[in-house]
């Protein structure tokens, strides 16, 4: 096994993989990995499953010593890496040898960085998951959905890797964030159908892992109460306030706010990699269209 010993953490540093599924019915979020995207190239760089455990690095302050020679891969935001004074770059495979040290400094452009290892940092798993849930206390390092910590340690067991290099073209772009909209869309005044495609939004700084909150004119639901439902991953909920919030992996399994609908997992990764302030635009899609162009994407990892 190699092993890098963690010299600095903060709790928004968290082991992560594709998240858990087939347990909501037991009131237990998906968890997993904010920018999937991201996650998967981080993988694809080192020919691990796309959905290997990764580390969440959430705006930098996390380092790194190698006890041994160590192989990983690094996709996703820049937060300023280094192997102890050499700057490197997302979207590659690196070697740190016995004693180098990569650090994470701030955010220069995106927000979440996601680094693997050769089959993927091992981690016991929970619920069929390693994802770490801090709420729920559960994933993570020792299945206590505890965040890495000074002092801890990440292993792997995986010996190949492919040490690909990621071209730019293939990292989340700046775009609208498509909405497949959902039920209650029509329960919404008309300018407000208006306002929520057709004006900019502000990320707001109460933002986590459960979602992230839109600041702009207020929408108007004219709709009953409902009886809470399920709550599908990217729902964008407008609560009495007007100001809708989506959300995210670790959001609460239901709840009774009207929704606009959903963002599609493509336009999720773009918004995990937004800061507080950034503004964004929604944009309505259809179901079939999200589909179509999920599965091109998706093609994108076995062609390279």
């Amino acid at each position: 096994m190699s092993r890098l010993t963690i010299e600095a953490s903060t709790p928004l540093c968290l082991l992560q993989d594709a998240g858990r599924f087939g347990v909501r019915h037991l009131g237990v979020t998906q968890g997993g990995a904010l920018d999937w995207v991201s996650m998967s190239w981080a993988n694809w760089l080192l020919g691990n499953a796309l959905d290997a455990p990764v580390v969440e690095i959430t705006l930098g302050g996390f380092t790194l010593r190698a006890e041994e020679y160590c192989l990983l891969a690094l996709a996703g935001a820049d937060l300023g890496a280094y192997i102890d004074e050499r700057a490197i770059r997302p979207g590659r495979g690196f070697i740190l040898q016995k004693g180098q040290r990569l650090r994470f400094t701030q955010p220069f452009s995106g927000a979440r960085a996601y680094l693997a290892a050769p089959g993927g940092f091992d981690a016991p798993d929970v619920l069929g998951s390693c994802a770490t849930v801090v709420r729920e206390e559960l994933g993570g390092l020792d299945g206590f959905g505890k965040p890495l910590a000074e002092g801890g340690w990440l292993g792997y067991s995986g010996t190949g890797g492919a040490m690909k290099v990621l071209s730019t073209t293939a990292l989340p772009a700046k775009a609208p964030l498509d909405v497949i909209v959902g039920a209650q869309i029509g329960r919404f005044s008309g300018q407000s159908l208006f306002d929520a495609f057709n004006t900019e939004w502000t990320l707001d700084s109460r933002a986590d892992r459960m979602g992230m909150r839109l600041l702009g004119t207020p929408l108007e639901y004219q709709g009953p109460s409902l009886i809470s439902e399920g709550i599908p991953l990217g729902a964008i909920q407008v609560p009495p306030d007007g100001q809708p919030i989506v959300l995210l992996n670790d959001r609460q399994t239901i709840g009774g706010y009207p929704r606009l609908g959903a963002l599609t997992p493509l336009a999720l990764a773009r918004l995990a990699q937004c800061l507080p302030g950034e503004t964004v635009r929604l944009a309505p899609m259809v179901q079939e269209t999200a589909h179509r162009q999920h599965v091109a994407f998706l093609q994108r990892f076995t062609t390279g």
